[in-house]
């Protein structure tokens, strides 16, 4: 099998569902030493670590490695830039009750959206975050017709700002009782519905295994591309089409999941077989 290195974007674009295999090997693949090259970019998300001062976790973000803070504003953002970090998705418009699903908050949101991809695109921060809001009440069709059209409102001034507009797939079961972008099928036909490029899903797999299960199938059936980065290799590769073997940052194996179980470099490494 040949080592190939490729870039993140050539991995994303040939995806199914892909795995990256990150953990640390018993072997090694390279016959030099390699320096991490930030192929694989890893943050942390400021309300996890409320207890924290924003000062004591950008220092203990950037001493274990770690490049960004996400979901923070625009003052927040002063003092992450001050520790040599960034963020890669910063607050957007809405609240997670209270979103693009009700028409009378559509100027409110258009608002404050355009004046955060002012700011994202200032800084270079690359996403802004959206909420569809919560039912109360109205039907789920009404709800997407509703987020479609606001969103229809400010996905242009993002294009023309060069700023990616995510709304956030949360599950309503158990952390967000009525949320209404609370399944795949219905985030995959809104960012259909809108049309941009520069409209996507937040995915985030912790809230969809609550709400749908069988989180493979579900992306399987609605042709989404997803990298998994997981360190049971043996998982990872059970339930992917491709893997991707990173070692220090670069990816220095690539293959058919299928195949990459069965290379003997692989399992001696990853797979724990001798």
């Amino acid at each position: 099998m040949r080592t190939e290195a490729c870039s993140r974007r050539s991995v994303l674009g040939s995806l199914g569902v892909g795995a990256a295999l990150g953990a640390f090997p018993r072997g090694s693949f390279a016959q030099d030493e390699r320096k991490s090259c930030g192929n694989i970019k890893q943050s942390v998300c400021r309300w996890c670590y409320g207890d924290l001062s924003l000062e004591k976790l950008s220092e203990a973000v950037r001493k274990i490695g770690l490049q960004s803070i996400e979901l923070i504003g625009p003052e927040e953002f002063k003092t992450v830039k001050a520790y040599g970090l960034t963020c890669a998705m910063t607050r957007g418009a809405g609240t997670i009750e209270n979103g693009l699903n009700r028409i009378e908050n559509h100027d409110r949101c258009e608002q404050e959206l355009r004046k955060n991809v002012d700011f994202a695109a200032a800084e270079k921060i690359p996403n802004v975050i959206c909420f569809s809001g919560n039912r109360k009440g109205m039907p789920d069709d009404e709800g997407l017709q509703n987020c479609v059209a606001g969103a229809k409102r400010f996905v242009g001034y993002a294009e023309k700002m060069g700023v990616t507009v995510c709304m956030e797939l949360l599950n309503s079961k158990v952390n967000h009782k009525d949320y209404m972008c609370d399944h795949t099928a219905w985030g995959v036909e809104l960012v259909k519905k809108v049309g941009s490029p520069r409209f996507k899903l937040l995915y985030d797999i912790y809230h969809m295994q609550i709400m749908e299960g069988d989180v493979i199938r579900t992306i399987n059936r609605k042709g989404t591309t997803i990298l998994l980065v997981e360190q049971n290799a043996l998982m990872a590769l059970s339930i992917a089409h491709r893997g991707y073997v990173i070692q220090t940052g670069q990816i220095v194996l690539k293959d058919t999941a299928a195949n990459l179980k069965n290379n003997e470099t692989v399992r001696k490494a990853y797979l724990g077989v001798e």
